[in-house]
């Protein structure tokens, strides 16, 4: 699948792609809509407990859900984190756990702290919007 995303991280604003994101992304095509992903086991638990593995999960579901529909991150032109009880050792994770899907073609994101997620010991989940190429 062609990557049809134009990444800009425009002069004068601050280089966002060590946090794990971009300033903007455009594309043309077919948007896709994504559900928020989390560390979820086959019946919907969670799975597992640690931060780190949640978001490593999370991110592996959302791949799942974008290769069910005939596309990859790279058709991801944005990204919806919540993070329960977020600080700075959780940001880093989460830059790391992103840079190792996207490398250096981030999506646009907004990270939300969060007090509390949809189920108990959830602390992490990512949505997305994805951009189909035109044909």
């Amino acid at each position: 699948m062609r990557d049809n995303r134009v990444i800009t991280n425009p002069p004068g604003l601050h280089d966002p792609r060590p946090l794990g994101y971009s300033h903007v992304v455009s594309a043309a095509g077919e948007t896709v809509y994504l559900a928020g992903q989390y560390a979820s086991d086959a019946d919907g638990q969670v799975a597992v407990e640690g931060f780190a593995d949640q978001v490593e999960l999370s991110l592996e579901h959302l791949v799942r859900a974008l290769a069910a529909v005939g596309l990859g991150v790279e058709n991801v032109v944005r990204l919806g984190s919540f993070v329960k009880d977020h600080d700075a050792e959780k940001l880093e994770i989460l830059g790391r756990a992103l840079h190792a899907v996207w490398g250096e073609r981030l999506p646009v994101q907004t990270l939300s702290g969060v007090a509390t997620l949809a189920l108990p010991g959830m602390l992490v989940e990512i949505d997305a919007v994805a951009v189909r190429p035109a044909p």
